[in-house]
């Protein structure tokens, strides 16, 4: 039977990543000195295996979703670490000047980490 489930993404510099995942977004990430892996452990309490891929392809997709708050304050908290958002203006998503998608709940805000790969964050009230 399965005993846990975890989800996971590559980056292609994971000291780069582990610095980032740290020292911007403030979370603990754990790893082994040998293995080119890492778990990036978050404020809920879930884990998320992180690993050095020297081919990566960045994510298409949200790999992970940030929970706050308030978006506005967490958008700007970010931006004066050097965090860029993300802009969009189509028939499908459009965001404010912030970068925040404001069309109902949640309210949301993409940007990318160092190794192209989407993050979002959302205040969903």
């Amino acid at each position: 039977m399965i005993k846990e489930a975890i989800s996971g993404f590559s980056v292609n510099d994971l000291q780069k990543a582990i610095a980032f995942y740290t020292n911007i977004l403030g979370f603990t990430v754990t790893a082994a000195k040998q293995d080119p892996v890492a778990h990036v452990h978050t404020p809920g309490g879930a884990v998320i295996f992180m690993y050095e891929k020297p081919n990566h392809k960045p994510a298409e997709f949200t790999i992970l979703n940030l929970i706050v708050d308030d978006i506005d304050q967490s958008v700007d908290e970010l931006k004066a670490k050097g965090i860029a958002f993300e802009h969009y203006d189509n028939e499908y998503l459009k965001t404010d000047e912030k970068g925040i998608c404001r069309n109902g709940t949640p309210l949301i805000a993409w940007f990318k980490d160092p190794f192209g790969n989407f993050i979002s964050v959302l205040q969903d009230n």
